[in-house]
């Protein structure tokens, strides 16, 4: 029987990082799976910082996706990714912010938090555009990004508004 390993070390701002992955023969491509998962939560995290430096600094997106692309270091797939992911929230922002506006219960959606806000429109936009990627992956990603960048509380409003807006554009309601 063979053991595959695999190191991976991410340094930010000072922060070293190191993953040891290992698998079994097996197991193997559910390690790589569990990898890819990985870098895609870091575009995701880089998506949200390129949407909120947008969304509050007026900054130009081509400049935005040079800054973090090249400070974030990803590879050629995660850039791909990164790109499509983040120019399509862009480019969808109106209607992704109609249909949330719709299921905000006694909030407005420019009173949320900037980061919120571009949580939201992150989650909605995979769900509705993203088919390759299952819902609760994407629902998960989105709170878990709630979690890293604000707090619980903020997370389950995320939960919450992205369940209803799934369900009514889905027509599960």
């Amino acid at each position: 029987m063979q053991i595959y390993f695999g190191l991976t070390v991410t340094s930010i701002k000072n922060t070293v990082a190191v993953f040891l992955t290992f698998a079994f023969e097996d197991n193997f491509f559910a390690a790589e799976k569990g990898v890819r998962v990985l870098k895609r939560r870091q575009a995701r995290e880089s998506i949200l910082k390129a949407l909120f430096m947008v969304d509050t600094g007026e900054n130009d997106p081509e400049a935005v996706e040079r800054y973090l692309l090249t400070e974030a270091g990803v590879s050629e797939e995660e850039g791909d990714f990164f790109r499509s992911f983040f120019y399509g929230v862009l480019e969808k922002k109106a209607q992704l912010d109609s249909t949330l506006k719709d299921h905000l219960i006694n909030w407005k959606l420019d009173r949320l938090s900037p980061v919120v806000r571009n949580i939201l429109r992150m989650g909605l936009y995979e769900v509705l555009y993203l088919p390759g990627i299952p819902e609760k992956v994407s629902l998960n990603e989105a709170i878990e990004l709630a979690k890293i960048f604000q707090d619980e509380e903020a997370a389950r409003f995320v939960n919450g508004v992205l369940d209803r807006a799934r369900k009514s554009v889905k027509g599960e309601c």
